[in-house]
């Protein structure tokens, strides 16, 4: 399967056996990605959200 980054817009190979939640990384930019939809062409994806971790500062 392919998706495409939203950051770079690079089609990069998605592992057959991803599944929706799973997070996939961009290989041409690093940007994490969250699997959304499966099915047609292209895999559907969003940037994954970073939550505002303060670790304990």
């Amino acid at each position: 399967m392919k998706a495409e980054c939203e950051e770079c817009l690079a089609i990069f190979d998605v592992s057959d056996d991803a599944i929706v939640g799973e997070v996939v990384t961009c290989p041409e930019c690093g940007s994490d990605l969250e699997v959304v939809e499966l099915g047609g062409e292209l895999v559907k994806t969003r940037k994954v959200q970073l939550s505002g971790e303060d670790w304990g500062e």
